[in-house]
């Protein structure tokens, strides 16, 4: 099988996201990590590169240099897709010279700094036809494309209410100590745009409320909590959400939950009944009614849908977590270059990072304007 020559800009040595993209990329045999700039310092990303058992050729000190050395190769030889692992503010100017240069996109979320970034991606993107995938990572784990096909099918009816929490604590590490929060990245809107909490991990649950319910987010009203007057940056939010006047939810997201690790927790109800699932607990989807004793379903039983089942590689009873989840997405991706596309949903796409960048952008503005509704769809 011919595989699908994959190149990497940052994700280097110390990167945990690195050893994700690399993990999933190799899970299914799609790929072949072909070449890349790993680091910023060139030193460091060719001996990455060597560890990696890359040819030194293909070992590029940055974007520049690579997209001019493989442009010049023959089309059968070239790098195919790029995984940008960058940093926030980088995504952007990578993203779109890699778009403009004939290149197919897997890029991290959030997608760019600024909705207006977003939309010039999109615009590109429409141009060139290239694949363009924004890796949400948790729409590719088992139970939660169950759960999708679940509602998709009507299992329990129409939905009246969508309530998601994405908890974590581990910035409280850094926000306390002023030294600390205004050396951060992740703190700083040159790097990192206008929104941190939000923008990392209040993405992923907005993502995830559109992604199983099939149905747009209409309006949003925030209130962001940034903690110390000198900090620019959001580190915990709730968020009303209104799908429309019957159909309502709540995004809580926090980096200062004392204690949690990752706890990513999505409830949504029905009027015939409700379905939940824990990112902590990834092989078990509940699913309640008011008639029968609570459900637990598991990945790889034969009563799961084939969207489901693609995705699960170990037989019922074996743990499968969350480099199975990126995994699935780049089958995903790689079915989409091949032209093999099998389900709707099998991978977020550029359309799903400009919703990501209007939510925090909107979000952010609901906040400032006193914690009004503001309409999320232009």
């Amino acid at each position: 099988m011919s595989k699908i020559r994959l190149g990497i800009l940052g994700g280097g040595a110390d990167s945990l996201i690195g050893i994700l993209h690399r993990v999933a990329a190799n899970m299914f045999d799609h790929y072949e990590i072909t070449g890349g700039a790993f680091d910023i310092d060139f030193e460091k990303s060719k001996n990455f590169g060597e560890k990696l058992g890359l040819d030194q050729d293909r070992i590029y000190k940055d974007i520049d240099a690579m997209i001019e050395a493989e442009s010049n190769l023959p089309k059968d030889k070239r790098i195919q897709v790029v995984s940008v692992l960058t940093p926030n503010f980088l995504h952007f100017p990578m993203a779109k010279q890699l778009l403009e240069n004939g290149f197919h996109v897997i890029c991290e979320k959030p997608l760019t700094t600024t909705y207006e970034e977003a939309k010039i991606l999109k615009a590109i993107r429409e141009k060139t036809g290239s694949i363009f995938a924004v890796t949400y990572t948790y729409t590719g784990y088992p139970m939660v494309r169950q759960m999708k096909k679940m509602i998709a099918e009507g299992v329990i009816g129409k939905i009246h209410k969508v309530d998601i929490q994405y908890y974590q604590g581990w910035i409280n590490s850094l926000i306390h100590d002023k030294e600390k929060r205004s050396n951060t990245w992740r703190l700083d809107p040159e790097k990192s745009g206008i929104s941190c909490c939000i923008g990392d991990i209040g993405t992923h649950a907005f993502n995830m409320a559109e992604f199983l319910t099939g149905t747009r987010i209409d309006k949003v009203l925030a209130d962001l909590n940034y903690l110390y007057e000198d900090n620019p940056m959001d580190i915990d939010g709730t968020v009303l959400v209104r799908y429309s006047d019957n159909a309502k939810g709540v995004i809580r997201a926090s980096q200062i939950a004392t204690g949690e690790e990752n706890n990513f927790c999505v409830k949504i109800y029905g009027d015939k009944g409700g379905l939940k699932w824990e990112q902590e607990n990834p092989n078990y989807l509940y699913h309640l009614t008011e008639d029968k004793p609570l459900q637990t379903l598991k990945p790889g039983h034969a009563y799961n849908s084939d969207f489901s089942l693609e995705g699960t590689k170990l037989p019922p009873g074996h743990p499968e977590g969350i480099f199975d989840s990126m995994g699935n997405i780049y089958l995903g991706i790689a079915n989409a270059i091949k032209n093999h596309t099998k389900f709707e949903g099998a991978y977020p796409d550029l359309e799903e990072g400009v919703r990501g960048m209007m939510f925090i952008e909107k979000t952010v503005d609901s906040h400032k304007k006193g914690n009004v509704w503001v309409n999320l769809n232009d």
